[in-house]
């Protein structure tokens, strides 16, 4: 089964069945070890080893490890993986940038996300934002797999969102008064190595790692078109808000418009904080 453009316009998610080759996968489990032992650069909120620390105890410690691209060629390499750039390409066209990466490590008993829309955190100005949730373990329902609610991009409307104080979640904030309920979700349960393409506006959340199958590792990268700006964060003090595009990005396929910009290098790496460690809003 390859991916389905149909499934994606309709539903706002499609797979990409087996986008990552059993290695590939591995190799980047063995990633994701370097990074948490802060081997691949600073992690800002990365906790040194403690003695005693097994290698177990130190993945399983954070929830997300945000930007690890810029820390590892090889999370770098799958941020323009072939087989997610094909599909990619389908959704967003021929010209796409990436502009986000998040490594989470979602040991057993770990929260997950209340639902949200990515487009509320990165706000596209063409509605082009695209993410790519790849496993690098068996993603189960008891381990905390994604959730989504089919459908819910089409009316392009960015639901409000507030703080909340449910300990099932990590420190992000929640979006509500959307006409479904939590029964109409639907679990996106993956092997290793496949992945799903979402849209920017699907409403979609986690659930905690109930610990019966273990770990549960992903990448998640974020994509949009590259021939649109990118308003993103604070415009620098002079810049108007339509002339703002972050350029703190990856090109992934195609030409950059407006490489005449420059690029530049802004956000780094960090540890994301959950309720363990306090949630700083």
């Amino acid at each position: 089964m390859d991916f389905t453009l149909s499934q994606y316009e309709k539903d706002g998610y499609a797979v990409v069945p087996e986008a990552l080759t059993p290695q590939e996968v591995d190799e980047l489990r063995a990633e994701t070890l370097r990074i948490c032992r802060g081997e691949l650069g600073q992690v800002d909120g990365l906790m040194p080893p403690r003695p005693g620390d097994t290698d177990d105890t130190l993945v399983r410690r954070y929830v997300c490890v945000h930007y690890p691209h810029k820390l590892s060629p090889l999370m770098a390499g799958a941020l323009a993986h072939p087989s997610i750039v094909d599909a990619l390409t389908q959704v967003v066209g021929p010209d796409v940038k990436a502009m986000q990466s998040m490594l989470f490590t979602k040991g057993e008993g770990k929260p997950g996300q209340a639902w949200h829309q990515d487009e509320m955190f990165i706000p596209t100005r063409d509605r082009s934002l695209t993410a790519a949730w790849i496993a690098l373990d068996d993603a189960t329902v008891e381990n905390g797999c994604l959730w989504v609610l089919p459908g819910s991009h089409r009316s392009g409307i960015i639901y409000p969102d507030r703080e909340q104080h449910d300990d099932r979640f990590d420190c992000a904030v929640e979006a509500y008064a959307f006409p479904w309920r939590d029964e109409d979700a639907v679990p996106l349960e993956l092997p290793a190595g496949s992945a799903v393409l979402f849209n920017g506006h699907l409403l979609h959340r986690s659930l905690p790692n109930t610990g019966k199958h273990g770990l549960r590792r992903a990448l998640v990268n974020h994509y949009m078109s590259a021939t649109s700006r990118l308003p993103w964060v604070k415009a620098p003090e002079g810049v108007s808000f339509a002339k703002w595009d972050y350029r703190d990005i990856v090109m992934v396929a195609g030409t950059d418009p407006y490489a005449y910009l420059g690029l530049a290098d802004l956000a780094r790496p960090h540890v994301r904080p959950e309720r363990d460690g306090g949630c700083v809003r």
